[in-house]
């Protein structure tokens, strides 16, 4: 596991899942408030990535330059931004459109009729 994420476990959880994933559902949501669409996740989810493999490699003496790494640390963070995205958009649409849309789960709205 170590050779594709580019570290170990623990620190991979600790810095992508917790500081990168953190990062990465503020900027889902603050995309979809200002009611942006979502391919602009990608440009900041390949940031956080690249920022989250810079500090593997200064604070952990993880593998800087590893392309598995860099795409599953990628995905992970696009995965959760994206999740952030479809919450808050789904909540605005109901909130601020109350006689059009009902809630449909945690991701979904439909129109009323």
């Amino acid at each position: 596991m170590a050779e594709i994420l580019g570290t170990s476990l623990p620190v991979f959880i600790f810095v992508i899942f917790i500081l990168g994933g953190g990062c990465a559902y503020m900027a889902g949501q603050a995309i979809a408030v200002t009611w942006r669409p979502a391919k602009q996740l990608i440009p900041y989810s390949l940031l956080l990535a690249a920022f989250g493999r810079f500090l593997i490699y200064a604070l952990f003496d993880g593998k800087l330059l590893t392309i598995t790494g860099f795409a599953f640390d990628s995905a992970v963070i696009f995965v959760i931004a994206i999740l952030a995205f479809r919450m808050t958009r789904a909540r605005n649409m109901v909130n601020q459109y109350p006689w059009l849309y009902d809630r449909v789960g945690l991701f979904g709205w439909r129109e009323k009729g």
